[in-house]
C-alpha cells in the first residue's frame, strides 16, 4: 500500500483542529468547516449503514447543526451546563479513499468528558467524507460510531 505523506498531514491537521475547536466551545468556527450540503450522524446501532432508513442518535443537516450550536451556545440545552468540558483524542487516522474532489477518512477517537466531577469516556469510529477546495476541506459528512451504542448512554450533551 502506497500513501500519500502530505495528503494525510493535510487531513490530520484539520481533523485535529476540528477536535480542538469542538473542545474549546468554538461552536461556531465549527460550523464553518462543514458544506451546506454535509451530514453529521451518530448511529444507534453500531454496524448501521443505511443512515437514512434507520434510527439514529443524530442525523443534523444544515440547519439541525445550527440549531444544536445555539442551544448549546444559549443554555438552551439543560444537560449541557453540567459539564465541565471535554477533550478528544483522535488516532490511527487512514486515508480509505482519495480523488480530486473527496477524501474518505477513518479514524479512531476517545472523546472523554466531566460531568459532576465524574469523567466518562466514549470510544468510537469517525468516518468523514471531507470535499477538497482551494481553501482546504469542508466536511460532507461525519459519522461517529460509539463503540457502546447497545448499553447504557448518560445524556449527550456535546457534539462528538
Amino acid at each position: 500500500m502506497q500513501s500519500d505523506t502530505q495528503l494525510l498531514i493535510s487531513v490530520s491537521e484539520f481533523l485535529w483542529y476540528e477536535a480542538d475547536l469542538l473542545d474549546h466551545k468554538s461552536y461556531q468556527e465549527w460550523l464553518q468547516l462543514w458544506t451546506k450540503t454535509g451530514f453529521y450522524i451518530v448511529p444507534a446501532e453500531l454496524d448501521e449503514t443505511d443512515y437514512l432508513n434507520s434510527v439514529n442518535l443524530a442525523m443534523d443537516d444544515d440547519e439541525m447543526r445550527q440549531l444544536r450550536v445555539k442551544r448549546l451556545e444559549n443554555g438552551e440545552s439543560v444537560s449541557a451546563a453540567s459539564v465541565s468540558g471535554t477533550i478528544r483524542m483522535i488516532s490511527r487516522i487512514r486515508i480509505v479513499e482519495s480523488s480530486d474532489d473527496q477524501v474518505k477518512v477513518r479514524l479512531a477517537m476517545t472523546l472523554n468528558e466531566m460531568r459532576h466531577g465524574v469523567l466518562v469516556t466514549y470510544p468510537a469510529e469517525v468516518e468523514y467524507t471531507l470535499n477538497r477546495s482551494a481553501d482546504g476541506f469542508k466536511i460532507e459528512q461525519k459519522v461517529v460510531k460509539l463503540l457502546h451504542t447497545e448499553s447504557y448512554l448518560r445524556t449527550v450533551s456535546f457534539i462528538f
